[in-house]
């Protein structure tokens, strides 16, 4: 009978594990801070059982760092479009099973086919939020002290002569290459997605010009020109927008806009994709798929102000989201007036850490 007890001890255990790992309805999600309505993560828990742990980051730094570490325990993860091509290519990622996501059919095949640049065939990842890369800016300390500004335009970044006009009201730009350098170049009049180390290099100096006029170069631009710290940014609309909604309920004075240059405008991708060690992946599709809902798509869009992938939400988007043309873009700039880059080799990579390192540090 021992010996019978020593032989069914090892089924016995593998059993209960897979009873435990059936019943373990949780999964973990890692995405940018302010980047979800209040009760999506409960309405989610509601519909499905499953719980989520909700974490948040600032970086696509901070983001990369747990990642390529590996067991960093994250089931979904939501990467911007040029990293979530570095990810597929470090082999880091978990191919979705799309028949365990039957809301992919509501996804925007526009967005679908441009974000399908990072990740062809959009076999890793689905589009959560998009937007632009453009000028935000306090009208009333812009009209005061330049009534003419062209704020449609890059120079009002990148022309040192305009740009300084607005040193002491308060100037700052992403800290993000991949955000900055295209808009120089579109400034320039050269291709967005060149990877000449010559045009590279013009668009640096371009950025390095304007650096004394800059208060900072950051991650987080909502609050300060929100609150009026600043007047005029690099931001991303979303950003803006949550900037312009803070200052109206704050009723400070300050009436944030935010511009698509004429020059042209970065489009960029922030898409849900599964590690390859996720813990939970069939809670990740399950997590995914919710959010892909078009109710769950538009109440998300509703609350962080950005365009979502998900085309059949946008019956249940806010009205003064969708018809605001900076936000939602008519055909002709979507088509047009919009660009994408595409990933960078890894010596073009080296290239713009180099060059990026250098304009922040002045060495």
């Amino acid at each position: 009978m021992r010996s019978l007890g020593l032989r069914l001890a090892p089924l016995l255990l593998a059993l209960i594990a897979t009873s435990a790992m059936a019943e373990d309805k949780v999964v973990n999600v890692y995405n940018w801070s302010n980047y979800i309505a209040d009760d999506t993560i409960k309405n989610f828990t509601k519909a499905t059982g499953i719980k989520v742990t909700y974490d948040t980051y600032d970086t696509m730094e901070t983001l990369e760092a747990k990642v390529y570490a590996g067991s960093s325990g994250y089931d979904v993860i939501v990467p911007t479009n040029p990293n979530l091509k570095r990810m597929i290519d470090a082999s880091v990622l978990l191919p979705l099973d799309k028949s365990k996501i039957p809301n992919d059919k509501h996804q925007w095949p526009l967005i679908a086919q441009r974000l399908g640049a990072y990740d062809p065939g959009n076999t890793y990842a689905e589009d959560y939020m998009w937007g632009t890369t453009g000028i935000g800016y306090d009208e009333a300390k812009i009209k005061k002290i330049m009534p003419n500004a062209p704020v449609n335009s890059w120079a009002m970044i990148f022309d040192p002569n305009i740009v300084a006009k607005f040193k002491d009201c308060g100037v700052e730009i992403l800290d993000s290459p991949d955000d900055v350098i295209p808009s120089a170049l579109a400034y320039l009049g050269l291709n967005p997605d060149s990877k000449s180390e010559d045009d590279l290099n013009k668009a640096a100096a371009a950025i390095t010009a304007i650096v004394p006029y800059l208060q900072k170069i950051t991650s987080s631009e909502i609050d300060d020109i929100g609150n009026g710290d600043v007047c005029l940014v690099l931001g991303y609309s979303g950003d803006v927008y949550q900037a312009r909604d803070a200052a109206d309920q704050a009723k400070n004075g300050v009436k944030v806009q935010y511009s698509i240059p004429k020059e042209g405008a970065l489009m960029w991708f922030d898409s849900m994709a599964v590690l390859k060690d996720a813990p939970h992946p069939d809670n990740a599709l399950a997590f995914i798929n919710y959010m892909l809902d078009p109710k769950v798509a538009a109440a998300n869009t509703n609350y962080v102000e950005y365009p979502n992938g998900n085309i059949d939400s946008q019956k249940y988007i806010d009205k003064d989201i969708l018809d605001d043309p900076e936000t939602y873009p008519p055909k002709d700039i979507l088509e047009k007036g919009l660009f994408i880059t595409t990933p960078n080799d890894q010596a073009t990579q080296r290239v713009v850490t180099r060059l990026w390192t250098t304009i922040k540090t002045g060495q």
